[in-house]
């Protein structure tokens, strides 16, 4: 089975390119909803941050408050590598047994999308990377709108990502975003396609 690993930085259409995959008929499994599976009240994980972190990082219903745990982390490299180093390993064990179940189906292409999968270090673990990008101001402009901030807490968390220049390197197939949705599209086709004949082959 073709393990492919998804990839690339904050509001550049990741999200978009996996739900196209999925469309074509791709197992994709989404790295954000298991990250917030193995931090879920009660796990260790969560338990983990909230010694780290301490309560005010905490609802009144004991989830995570994303958005007081992302002002702190962004802020605070040393706090950011803290929460990376509890929450990756989780996320990598819950990968791997997704990626078991899927090679188990008789699966021939299986995909992991995650954001920080250059920085994790978990590429390495995938036969093909792809990595989604755009143009910087095109990026800076989603991100503003989407997360409704304003231009410096946008570049902000956009400067505390590994350069997507960076990020391009390590791809076998790059997806160029800026144009919009068909464009992005037609490349998620073309690039599925030669998944395919690799996994074939």
């Amino acid at each position: 089975m073709l393990k492919v690993g998804l990839t690339g930085s904050i509001a550049v259409g990741k999200s978009f390119v996996a739900e196209v995959l999925t469309e074509l008929g791709c197992p994709v499994l989404d790295s954000d909803i298991t990250a917030r599976e193995v931090v879920e009240p009660g796990t260790s994980g969560w338990q983990k941050i909230v010694k780290a972190f301490g309560n005010g990082v905490l609802n009144s219903d004991e989830t995570l408050n994303r958005g007081n745990l992302g002002a702190i982390v962004f802020a605070d490299e040393q706090k950011r590598l803290l929460l990376n180093s509890i929450v990756h390993p989780l996320v990598f064990a819950a990968q791997d047994e997704w990626l078991n179940s899927q090679e188990n189906t008789g699966g021939k292409i299986a995909v992991i999308d995650a954001a920080l999968m250059i920085e994790s270090g978990g590429w390495q673990r995938f036969d093909k990377i792809v990595v989604v990008w755009c143009q910087p101001e095109v990026q800076l402009e989603r991100l503003m709108i989407r997360n409704n901030l304003g231009y410096d807490e946008a570049l902000l968390r956009i400067n505390a990502q590994m350069p997507q220049a960076e990020k391009k390197l390590y791809a076998d197939f790059l997806i160029d975003s800026s144009l919009g949705f068909e464009d992005t599209r037609r490349q998620v086709l073309k690039t599925y396609q030669t998944l395919k004949k690799i996994a074939d082959s």
